[in-house]
């Protein structure tokens, strides 16, 4: 499938106002779907010949912004991804590494199928699918989540109800920095509710004294 290129930026304040309607469309489209590139423009602070100038059309705005999000969720993939930990814990650590990516991104959701097409949603989301899998292949060989669903079919699952919760968030429903998720998603997997929020709670005190040590 051809992907709608935005025009390349040629000056430092013309990358500005690159990054800056794009900050914009992830905080509008997330509040209005339908929000004309006009109407963008406005909000974004800038006249309409220079939006077009960088995006000629939705779908060279909306192809950035899915272009964003994949290589922010590249970035937390790699970042999550704890090999030596126990498969449960690497569950929780992944889960909630990739879980900002999904909050900031959130407003995609409601668009992408319809504007990106499943097949470069499915491209986008492939990298997280795929290390699910093997996190939930190493759980069941060493007896730490269920085995009634192959580790694909699972992944998928997972994923379901992941964007889901995040369409929950978008809604109003639902409030979460990611811990909420990360509990759900090990309760699925066939980790006990108790201990799956134990081990949540530990990855998440884990992360928090590495952030504080960096700091």
């Amino acid at each position: 499938m051809t992907k709608p290129v935005a025009r390349e930026p040629q000056r430092r304040n013309s990358r500005s106002n690159r990054a800056r309607i794009l900050a914009t469309a992830r905080r509008e489209l997330g509040r209005n779907p339908d929000i004309t590139l006009e109407e963008l423009a406005r909000a974004s602070g800038v006249v309409r010949r220079t939006l077009f100038g960088h995006f000629p059309g939705r779908a060279a705005l909306l192809e950035a912004l899915a272009e964003e999000a994949s290589e922010s969720l590249r970035g937390a993939v790699a970042a999550g991804v704890k090999p030596s930990e126990p498969a449960e814990r690497a569950l929780a650590y992944f889960s909630l590494s990739i879980w900002p990516v999904g909050d900031r991104y959130r407003m995609l959701l409601a668009l992408a199928r319809h504007d990106l097409g499943a097949e470069r949603v499915a491209e986008i989301i492939e990298p997280a699918r795929n290390e699910v899998t093997a996190i939930l292949e190493r759980g069941q060989r060493d007896g730490v989540f269920h085995t009634h669903l192959p580790p694909a079919v699972l992944s998928a699952g997972l994923e379901a109800m992941t964007i889901a919760l995040l369409e929950e968030v978008n809604t109003g429903a639902l409030e979460d920095d990611g811990t909420r998720a990360a509990v759900a998603t090990l309760i699925a997997a066939g980790v006990p509710e108790q201990q799956a929020c134990a081990v949540v709670d530990a990855v998440v005190s884990t992360v928090a004294e590495g952030t504080a040590a960096d700091g």
